[in-house]
């Protein structure tokens, strides 16, 4: 491969930035949105821009994208900075103490699981191998040109060369000596004459943005800190979105020819919105977007005069969010407006964008999830998801008809590659599952048909078999369950049985591919996923009918799920793990505390186990944003009293818990580590306290019902952050969780093993 990349002076620029994580979600919808202020509107500020000084005017309050911020709640009492810091000074001796206790801990435990940890991380490594070397990365087409990243590099080449393996190497992040760094967005200008990116390390939130001149040989142009998202308005107009303390308001507009220059262009006011960018496919409009959980706000920048000021499309609506597109002057819009509130495709011309006047132009079936929106110049294509099945809408904007076409069976996931072109006649995906590995797929407008695109050998699996259950909750609700297992496995009632939840945000539980997972059915594990009510994988209503006042209701799927699945002989509790992460820390901490015994081991990354208390601290950066999702218990007391009896920490109590393993890292900006902290030392407590109440009728050495004492580990991370780490970082936390789960449950796991109960 050729290389042509300058990055004199870059490195010594970039050493003293601070980069951080891969953003956790894709941006291709908003999924989940909060709730607009009853309280007065406040305003915003909108620039204008068109001549050589800023000037500020009046606009009602906007814009659109999850929002990550925070403010102080109106009217509270503010302490005495006294009683502050002496607070603060004893709230973080306390919190020193237990993480060193914790610590301490850890390192006495950790030996136990060196060994098969050693093992795990093989297979894990062999298997990573085999897949990242036969499976290509998403790539950027761009007429004649590919543009598509590896291995921390960017490439250039010829779309007839691609898959020759001839490219140029444009960027390199080995050259910049970040080792902890990676890519998270590349955006190419429309001549394709600049290039931005954005690096992130696993250690912050905020990304960096490195914005290089392309030609013969590259150079970098300017580096900006703190950026989110970026979109390019013009051959060298871009505009970016800085990000602090994981909120976004401020939208900004840099230029890079002649009058060099950057300027302020928008300013989001509310603490609940969160602001993004994004480019039209015809790259037309560039829209600022303003999102709450529930509610959004569209700008729009005309790409051919990009020093205007933005237009207003539609004022924020409370409960009603959208996102643009555009066609020969035609403003296309997926929005929840009208009834059902689920989405919908309408139309509006751009000179009269109000929504009095968005006509419809298709509207999903009910319990239909659109998972992904993309556009072309005479159609559109919907992903959607129903009854666990993938499928794809093909809407046609000449004949005016729809033919929805359903996707391989096994398909869990879909990653959309970008179409930089809308002229374009092929739209290309991959496909995958926990357990298959990407595979290419492209739909052909001319041909009117899916194609599955030839590439290297790839083992096939199979031997896994997929099963779709529906469990019957306690309101009579069905809720859906995604069950793989080994086609050879035997007895499976015998077998160990993972279970997976989520249940928040309106947000999919991932169903990725991932190694760990198919070691695991290799090895004759039993992976269940349970899309319960607070997620999204049946539209916006299986959402709202999880959250605030209904967070219940996900529990109550959850047990239902498990229990379903052992009355069909799938597993039984003494051999079954749960797997929760984030928020789905919350009903697998609930479901401990009202059904222990459902379960014999879980694995929580990063959990969300103290709702209550977070809920209180408004001084949080998420805490004000959030309570859409949780509700505001400062300010209703049935909704604390109803978080208190769910909440994990609160309902701690002397009982036989399933053992526990919880990874939590130093540095979460999201969930508080003294949350975490707090909720182990009580759960310990509680185990033990139980064991000491039982201790007086063991009658044998060997351990009986009921004697038996949980393990609660938690393993505390000074690298990393709740968002997805690099693959190195990964494979150390995934092997220890199923070193933990092998060791829990040895006995099922490992029978020849063993001639006698198991400690």
């Amino acid at each position: 491969m050729k290389v042509r990349m300058c990055c004199a002076g870059l490195r010594n620029l970039l050493q003293g930035l601070r980069f951080s994580a891969k953003y956790y979600s894709k941006h291709n919808l908003p999924q989940t949105m909060c709730p607009y202020s009853k309280s007065k509107p406040i305003k915003c500020c909108i620039l204008d821009c068109s001549e050589s000084t800023c000037t500020h005017r009046t606009e009602p309050p906007g814009s659109i994208l999850p929002c990550r911020f925070f403010s102080c709640k109106e009217g509270t009492k503010v302490p005495s900075k006294r009683k502050q810091n002496t607070s603060r000074v004893t709230s973080d001796l306390l919190h020193k103490n237990l993480l060193k206790s914790e610590q301490e801990n850890w390192n006495d435990i950790s030996p136990t699981y060196k060994a098969v940890t050693k093992r795990i991380k093989g297979k894990l490594e062999e298997l990573h191998n085999m897949y990242t070397r036969n499976s290509g990365s998403p790539r950027m087409r761009f007429g004649e040109n590919v543009y598509f990243e590896e291995n921390g590099c960017i490439f250039l080449a010829k779309a007839d060369d691609v898959d020759e393996g001839n490219a140029d190497i444009l960027f390199s992040i080995e050259d910049l000596g970040l080792s902890d760094a990676f890519i998270q967005r590349i955006r190419i200008s429309p001549d394709q004459s600049y290039m931005a990116i954005s690096l992130k390390s696993e250690n912050s939130e905020e990304a960096t943005c490195i914005i290089m001149k392309l030609g013969n040989f590259p150079v970098v142009e300017k580096v900006i800190p703190s950026v989110f998202s970026f979109e390019w308005a013009a051959n060298d107009v871009l505009y970016y979105t800085t990000q602090k303390n994981l909120k976004c308001q401020n939208v900004f507009m840099t230029t890079f020819t002649y009058q060099k220059h950057t300027k302020l262009v928008y300013t989001e006011q509310d603490a609940r919105f969160f602001v993004d960018l994004y480019c039209t496919k015809d790259r037309r409009f560039l829209t600022i977007n303003s999102n709450s959980k529930t509610t959004s706000e569209v700008w729009l920048v005309d790409c051919t005069h990009p020093f205007e000021s933005p237009a207003l499309v539609q004022a924020r609506t409370p409960g009603v969010f959208y996102h643009i597109e555009h066609r020969k002057e035609q403003l296309y819009i997926l929005t929840t407006y009208g009834e059902p509130a689920e989405y919908k495709l309408m139309k509006a011309p751009v000179a009269c964008s109000g929504k009095d006047n968005w006509q419809l132009v298709y509207a999903l079936e009910k319990k239909t999830k659109l998972v992904d929106f993309e556009m072309f110049s005479d159609d559109c294509i919907m992903f959607l998801k129903n009854a666990g099945h993938l499928y794809l809408n093909v809407i046609s904007f000449v004949s005016h008809l729809v033919q929805s076409i359903q996707l391989p069976t096994w398909a869990c996931e879909f990653e959309l590659e970008s179409h930089l072109e809308h002229t374009t006649s092929t739209c290309y995906f991959q496909l995958s599952s926990p357990v298959h590995p990407p595979k290419r797929f492209a739909y052909s407008f001319k041909e009117n048909s899916l194609i599955e695109q030839a590439v290297q050998e790839v083992p096939i699996i199979t031997n896994c078999h997929t099963t779709r259950l529906l469990a019957k909750s306690k309101d009579e609700t069905l809720v859906p369950i995604t069950v793989f297992h080994n086609k050879n496995s035997k007895e499976l009632h015998r077998r160990p049985l993972l279970v997976h939840v989520y249940g928040a945000y309106g947000i999919d539980l991932n169903m990725s591919f991932k190694e760990e997972k198919l070691m695991l059915i290799e090895e004759g594990w039993i992976l269940a996923y349970c899309h319960v009510r607070g997620g999204g994988e049946q539209g916006l209503s299986w959402h709202r009918d999880g959250c605030q006042r209904n967070k219940l209701k996900g529990l109550h799927d959850l047990r239902a799920c498990i229990m379903l699945l052992h009355e069909l002989g799938i597993s039984q509790p003494k051999h079954t793990a749960l797997a929760a992460a984030s928020a789905g820390g919350v009903l697998a901490g609930a479901l401990c505390n009202t059904d222990p015994a459902l379960i014999r081991a879980v694995v929580l990354q990063a959990p969300f186990v103290d709702v209550l208390n977070t809920m209180m601290k408004t001084h949080l950066p998420l805490t004000i944003e959030e309570q859409e999702e949780w509700g505001n218990p400062l300010e209703d007391e049935i909704c604390m009293k109803y978080i208190k009896s769910y909440c994990p920490y609160q309902n701690i109590k002397p009982q036989c818990y399933p053992s526990v393993f919880i990874t939590a890292y130093e540095n979460d900006e999201r969930t508080p580590l003294m949350g975490i902290l707090q909720y182990v030392q009580k759960l310990r407590k509680a185990v033990l306290d139980h064991a000491s109440r039982k201790s007086k009728k063991v009658i044998t050495s060997f351990i009986v019902p009921g004697n038996w004492i949980p393990n609660i580990i938690l393993d505390v991370q000074a690298n990393g952050s709740h968002c997805d780490s690099s693959w190195e970082h990964s494979l150390n936390e995934v092997a220890r969780h199923l070193a933990f789960l092998s060791r829990e449950l040895e006995e099922v796991c490992h029978p020849q093993h063993h001639s006698k109960p198991c400690k």
